[in-house]
């Protein structure tokens, strides 16, 4: 009865999920989906149209050109993933070391 029960919990929070994840995309019709890179560079060109970027991406330098959004979109998940597996690593260690810890004062 109890594995029933979990089914029918796992089946609506799936339905749910994929609901969050797809209604946002109906429902705003003619929105876009920019990153935070665009809208500021909106507003620097709002509050100074004479502004000159200083630097510029160094693989955009390598290339000649810029790079194409499913790159970007690779490499910063790439990043996050690397990102998150140090940070996991590192909480897993210190996890691992509080029980341990605690093992050596129960003896």
């Amino acid at each position: 009865m109890k594995e029933k029960k979990n089914t029918k919990l796992v089946v609506i929070l799936l339905i749910v999920a994929i609901l969050i994840a797809f209604v946002p995309l109906f429902a705003l019709k003619g929105a876009e989906f920019g990153g935070s890179d665009d809208a500021g560079s909106e507003v620097v060109a709002e509050v100074d149209s004479s502004y000159e970027p200083w630097a510029e991406p160094i693989l955009e330098k390598i290339i000649g050109g810029e790079l194409p959004g499913e790159v970007e979109s690779l490499l910063f998940c790439l990043q996050t993933g690397i990102g998150v597996g140090i940070i996991a690593y590192c909480m897993g260690r210190l996890v691992e070391r509080k029980k341990l810890g605690k093992e050596d004062q129960d003896l």
